[in-house]
Formats: structure tokens, C-alpha cells, sequence
């Protein structure tokens, strides 16, 4: 097979999802196409150089609806010949994106691509598409759904974290992050946004709070305990499934839990033929990809399995993997990962997460894939795993290796 490389990536900071953002007025076309002109200016491209755009979204309704790929595509200055295409996996959307295109590459079908991905949270709700997960009652009820906060809480319960191990988790990541910016290592990925008269509307993480600490964490009251223990009654549920807790352990809340923001990002993808033809040197190979399925109810476990799959299928152990990224969606999450493989916590998200940073939902998967490049690339590492939990009951990872 063709092997598949990453010659560039880059991301939007994520402004704050909500109507005071900076990113607010930016619609998700725009800022998507703000990523794409980058990729293309960045590496010199003209003309169809690539095959194909693959483009994460979640909340593909409205101004996100219909193929926003390619209507991107179309808003961008890449060549109109470039077709685009819209997947939606949940949280894993940009890294679908980014392991379809690698998969493409490896199969023979084309030489290029750009991929990644795009959520404006502030503009295009969470949930507004009307998942038929959540509120058709014959799928609701035959997988015993509950919200993914509910969700995140039974990982805690389960596996007994508690609520000052989530709350510590959510203050280092925020001091990682501060630290990476501080120390500009974001600066090789970040483009900055401007509004139409070239003025810079947004040129860092907007959704950041560094002077976090415990006491501040510790006022905060649980989000989910509400209406996990009184409407509508999404514990009880819970319980149906795993009839062994007698009590869910409710420690999530706004400060460890993922923020709400808008953010694009996305990651050039090719053969090696493909960078002798445009004159680009590879950063990365992209070793292998996975996804798969897992329990819907206790719903964000699957960073794990989607781990023991990728090293199973590349002949790995995870010993041989320098850094990892895994998605701050909810703190239990990142806790159960570094749990089930006694992972020294001090290789997971050394720059923060999401946590920190914030979770634009269709394009983290991308996100992370090129923070944890530029990672090993500024430590001199060479091997990194990126992975996801998904909603509905998924996993995703990516293992990408230094060339």
C-alpha cells in the first residue's frame, strides 16, 4: 500500500461559543475557507492539487447544512474542480476526515487531500439538528440513552474518580495551555482570523481561563445532577443498565468539562509522489487509523478500545508511543484513559486540552492531530496517538509517526 503522509496543519484559534465570541459573526463556510486559503497558500498549490476536501461537521442544519465541504470549497480560492465532502462522526468528525483522506492515499485513490473540520457552537447549537438518537423513543429507549454528561459522570462512578481528581485534571489543563501559549508553541499551526478589511478579529484561544484553581472549581455546582436525580430522571435510566450502582457520583460541571467554541482546522494530506510534485517535504506518516463501538448509555469510553484496536492492528504496545492527545470532552474520560493503560500523565496533552482550550466539535479530531505533530516535532519524539470518545457510543485514534 501507499503510505500517507502529513505535510501541513493548521487551526483557527477557538473563540468562545456564544454571541460575545469574537468568532461570532464568522459563519462556519467563511472560517472554513480561511483554512483552506492557508493550506493553499502555505504549500504552494494550484490548480485541483488535491483530490478531494473532506470536512467534518456535527450540527450539519442550516447555515452548517447540506455539503458545507464543498460549499467551502466554493467560498475558498481552491480550484472549483475540487470536490468536497461533509462526514459527521460525532466528536471524532475532523479525524474521520483526516483518516478517510489517509486511507484514500493509501488505496490508491489520489495523491491529495485536504481534510478536517469546523463546529461554530455559538452560531449552529449542539443538538439543534434533532438527533434521533435522543429524541425518537424507540431508539431512545431500546439503548437506554442518557445525555453525555450523565454519561461522563457514570465513568466517574464506575471507575471512582472523584471530583477533586476531575477538578485537578481541569486546572493542569489550564495551565498547560497558558504555558503553550506562553511559550508560542502553537505558533507553526495557528492563522489568525480577520474580518473583511484585513483587521485581526481573533489571534489566540479566547475560551481560556489561567488563573483556574481548586477553590475556584470548588464552587461550582454539579451540571448534571439535576436532571439525573429529578427531571427527567436520566439516573434511573442509568440504573436500568447498570442495576450495580446505587448512586451516580455527579462531579461534573462547566470548569471540567469541555467549552463550548467555534474553530476550523484542517491537515494536508498525501502520497509521497504528491509532495515531489509540489515540492513539500512530509512531517508525518500516518501509521494507522481505527474506529469502533462501544456501549451508547455509558457512551464516552471509547478511547480505549479504539487505543487497544490501533496498537493491536499496528503491531504496537503502548510503551512504544512517545505523546498522547486525548480529548478533554469531560475530565473522567481523559482519567479512565491514563487508568486503563497507566499512562504517565505527563505524556497526555502536554499543551492542555479541551478543557482549556475548548471543543469545536467537527473540528477537534483535526485539532489534535496537529498539536500532537508539532509536539513530537518540538520535543523530538516520534511516535503520538490522538484519540476521541464519541457520542452514541464510539472511539477513534490515530497513530502518527515522525518522518
Amino acid at each position: 500500500m501507499t503510505d500517507a503522509y502529513i505535510y501541513d496543519a493548521v487551526r483557527t484559534p477557538r473563540g468562545k461559543g456564544r454571541k460575545d465570541g469574537a468568532l461570532h459573526e464568522v459563519t462556519a463556510v467563511r472560517l472554513s475557507s480561511e483554512v483552506l486559503n492557508a493550506l493553499k497558500d502555505r504549500n504552494g498549490l494550484d490548480g485541483p492539487a488535491v483530490e478531494d476536501v473532506i470536512w467534518g461537521n456535527v450540527t450539519q442544519v442550516k447555515e452548517q447544512g447540506g455539503c458545507l465541504a464543498r460549499t467551502a470549497v466554493l467560498a475558498s480560492d481552491l480550484d472549483e474542480a475540487i470536490p468536497g465532502l461533509a462526514v459527521n462522526r460525532f466528536c471524532a468528525s475532523g479525524m474521520e476526515a483526516v483518516n478517510l483522506a489517509a486511507n484514500q492515499v493509501m488505496g490508491g485513490a489520489g495523491d491529495g487531500y485536504i481534510a478536517g473540520g469546523v463546529e461554530m457552537m455559538g452560531r449552529v447549537p449542539m443538538g439543534s439538528d434533532g438527533a434521533a438518537i435522543a429524541v425518537d423513543p424507540s431508539v431512545a429507549m431500546e439503548t437506554y440513552f442518557v445525555p453525555q454528561g450523565i454519561s461522563a459522570d457514570i465513568i466517574a462512578t464506575e471507575y471512582g474518580f472523584t471530583r477533586d481528581q476531575a477538578d485537578a485534571l481541569a486546572v493542569e489543563s489550564q495551565k498547560r495551555a497558558k504555558a503553550a501559549w506562553d511559550d508560542k508553541r502553537f505558533a507553526k499551526s495557528i492563522i489568525e482570523v480577520k474580518d473583511q478589511n484585513g483587521l485581526t478579529i481573533l489571534d489566540r484561544d479566547e475560551y481560556m481561563r489561567p488563573g483556574t484553581d481548586m477553590q475556584a472549581l470548588g464552587s461550582l455546582n454539579p451540571s448534571f445532577q439535576q436532571m439525573g436525580e429529578v427531571m427527567p430522571g436520566f439516573d434511573a435510566v442509568a440504573k436500568l443498565k447498570y442495576p450495580h450502582l446505587e448512586k451516580i457520583n455527579h462531579i461534573h460541571h462547566a470548569g471540567n468539562s469541555s467549552g463550548i467554541v467555534d474553530g476550523s482546522a484542517g491537515v494536508l494530506v498525501g502520497s509521497k509522489a504528491f509532495g515531489e510534485k509540489w515540492g513539500l517535504k512530509p512531517r508525518a506518516r500516518i501509521r494507522q487509523t481505527c474506529k469502533i463501538g462501544t456501549d451508547p448509555t455509558i457512551m464516552l469510553t471509547g478511547p480505549v478500545p479504539a487505543t487497544r484496536k490501533i496498537l493491536a492492528d499496528s503491531g504496537m504496545e503502548i510503551g512504544d508511543i512517545d505523546l498522547f492527545e486525548v480529548n478533554e470532552a469531560f475530565a473522567s474520560v481523559v482519567l479512565r484513559f491514563m487508568q486503563a493503560f497507566d499512562v504517565d500523565p505527563d505524556l497526555v496533552n502536554v499543551n492542555g486540552g479541551s478543557i482549556a482550550m475548548g471543543h469545536p466539535l467537527g473540528a477537534t479530531g483535526a485539532i489534535i492531530i496537529g498539536t500532537l505533530l508539532d509536539e513530537l516535532e518540538r520535543q523530538d519524539k516520534e511516535t503520538g496517538l490522538a484519540t476521541l470518545c464519541i457520542a452514541s457510543g464510539m472511539g477513534a485514534a490515530t497513530i502518527i509517526e515522525r518522518v
